[in-house]
């Protein structure tokens, strides 16, 4: 469900569960794994996080939640906090290209990109889906959105469940560039490597992203988050 690619030290990581790549706990467990194993690969130059087909990713499996038990959902809980600490702690350039719908952990997961190109196309779905859907934020999740999101934002998406287009979250700087959509990934490719250019680039992300890689490793070491419970 995951697979990845090696463009010339740039790794792309595609996200493959059709029809629209929603997040079960195996594939959130192996996309915490890959990344825990990129972070250790010395000689990356950047990542590019991506969706198979027509959806980036549409968030957690709200058919595979509803039907878990109480001790699932705190195991899901946690595994999705997990998997986002790991996500942030690549050193490397990671770029998000967001070929369609990003909702509510697809959303997330952008939103752990250091750099963000969507594909120009008013028809793509973003937003924060959780409170419609019945599935509560876990705690990972949540410092992400409070750390990435301007607050006035951050309680229009949460509260509403509003799905947004990307030229909206562009004027908000909530994604960085819009592109055609048949050159987000080449372009995405590109981002990573003109991002890792810098000499100092790995210096500066710990410097910007480190407060809230260590919450999320604080989280996910504690095992507290278990909110999608309740």
């Amino acid at each position: 469900m995951i697979t990845v690619n090696d463009q010339s030290g740039v790794v792309v990581v595609t996200l493959s569960r059709p029809p629209v790549n929603a997040l079960d706990m195996t594939m959130i467990k192996e996309l915490g794994s890959t990344f825990s194993n990129l972070a250790e690969t010395a000689a990356l130059t950047g990542v590019v996080l991506t969706g198979a087909g027509s959806a980036f990713s549409a968030g957690v499996d709200t058919k595979v939640y509803l039907s878990y038990q109480k001790d699932q959902r705190r195991d899901l809980a946690l595994a999705i906090t997990r998997m986002t600490a790991a996500i942030l702690s690549l050193p490397c350039p990671l770029v998000a290209a967001v070929n369609g719908h990003a909702l509510g952990g697809g959303f997330v997961l952008m939103l752990c990109c250091d750099y963000r190109l969507v594909a120009r196309n008013e028809t793509i779905r973003l937003g924060l889906t959780e409170a419609r859907a019945g599935v509560p934020f876990p705690e990972g999740p949540v410092a992400i959105l409070k750390h990435e999101l301007p607050t006035s934002l951050l309680r229009q998406l949460t509260l509403s469940s509003r799905t947004t287009g990307p030229a909206h979250l562009a004027g908000h700087g909530v994604v960085d560039d819009l592109v055609d959509a048949g050159l987000v990934l080449q372009n995405a490719v590109s981002a990573a490597r003109d991002l890792a250019a810098q000499s100092a680039f790995k210096t500066v992300k710990r410097q910007v992203r480190g407060t809230l890689q260590a919450e999320l490793q604080r989280l996910a070491a504690d095992g507290v988050s278990n909110r999608l419970n309740e």
